[in-house]
């Protein structure tokens, strides 16, 4: 049997399986309007569950609607939420706290992934055992590492403190992770980089890993140092991994809600309030439910187009 005539037969075999009256109409389409077909329900439940709500939200951000009054007049307001949104400095204040959580975040977890990537990969004896071990805080819900570590930071039996004091001396109750000011924003900083490094560290073994070894080798036959070797091909041939990571863990850092409410819930004060707590509290504390559109699909705005230059700069990478 030809590959012509095995495709001209789908939809023979199609219209066995159907009623008689739908049989004559299922042989007369295309394998292209088959397949349609089929995927065409996918496509619609997609569309209902991801286009709707967004234009949902588009339309709410310009009027005075809010949840808790479903039956009050809808007034629309224009551009006057985004206006507030924009001049509010409690707004960029919360942009700020995002921002400094994601830079140091996205900063460390890549540094610290890609080199135990590097040293996994030198497949060291037990190397095997060590990636399972590194792997398990990944595996972890965001709401046990939360409870988890807010046991752990607590300042009279919590494990951090005294693990700080015994190289210290000082007293485990002289200093609270989450409720200091100055020491919050790093305690959700460091929870999180316990959690998400190994993410980081697969993706980067990936890379290392996609490296041919004959490369290598005519570097060692030029006499190429490891350092060398290290600089001139391994970093620029992991460098497109490097950077998908990067994007992966800002694109969910800049999003993140979960875990930084169940350590502080934006405290102390609003020190660690990021821009979803904000968000959060806009629109089922305060019920600005047209206000809180606004900042959704501000937020949504910054993350699509830094996300977009950030693509183009890896396409580029991935082209040299």
């Amino acid at each position: 049997m030809t590959e012509t005539s095995a495709k001209a037969s789908i939809a023979d075999r199609v219209a066995e399986a159907t009623p008689p009256t739908v049989a004559r109409r299922v042989r007369s389409l295309s394998d292209r309007a088959i397949a349609w077909l089929f995927i065409s329900p996918t496509i619609a439940l997609l569309l209902a569950i991801n286009i709707f709500p967004l234009f949902w939200t588009i339309y709410l951000s310009f009027t005075s609607y809010k949840a808790n009054r479903p039956n009050a007049p809808i007034v629309w307001l224009g551009t006057t939420h985004y206006e507030n949104i924009l001049s509010d400095p409690d707004i960029w204040h919360s942009m700020q706290v995002t921002a400094h959580f994601v830079f140091w975040t996205v900063a460390i977890e890549t540094v610290l992934g890609f080199a135990l990537a590097y040293l996994i990969d030198r497949r060291f004896r037990g190397h095997a055992f060590w990636t399972t071990v590194i792997l398990i805080p990944m595996m972890l819900s965001p709401a046990v590492v939360g409870n988890f570590w807010k046991f752990i930071y607590q300042p009279q039996i919590g494990l951090f403190n005294y693990a700080i004091t015994f190289f210290t001396g000082g007293d485990p109750a002289a200093f609270q992770m989450l409720g200091e000011v100055s020491l919050a924003p790093w305690a959700i900083v460091l929870v999180d980089v316990w959690m998400w490094t190994p993410y980081v560290m697969l993706i980067c073994l990936a890379g290392l890993r996609s490296i041919p070894d004959y490369i290598y080798e005519a570097a060692e036959v030029d006499r190429a140092s490891r350092w060398r070797q290290f600089w001139s091909i391994t970093v620029p041939m992991a460098l497109p991994f490097i950077m998908l990571a990067v994007l992966f863990r800002g694109i969910e850092n800049f999003k993140m809600f979960d875990m930084v409410n169940l350590l502080t819930g934006g405290g102390p004060g609003s020190t660690t309030e990021t821009a979803s707590i904000t968000l959060k509290r806009e629109a089922f504390e305060s019920w600005k439910t047209g206000y809180s559109s606004a900042l959704a699909i501000i937020l949504f705005v910054a993350v699509f187009g830094l996300a977009n230059i950030y693509v183009k700069a890896l396409n580029r990478v991935k082209q040299r």
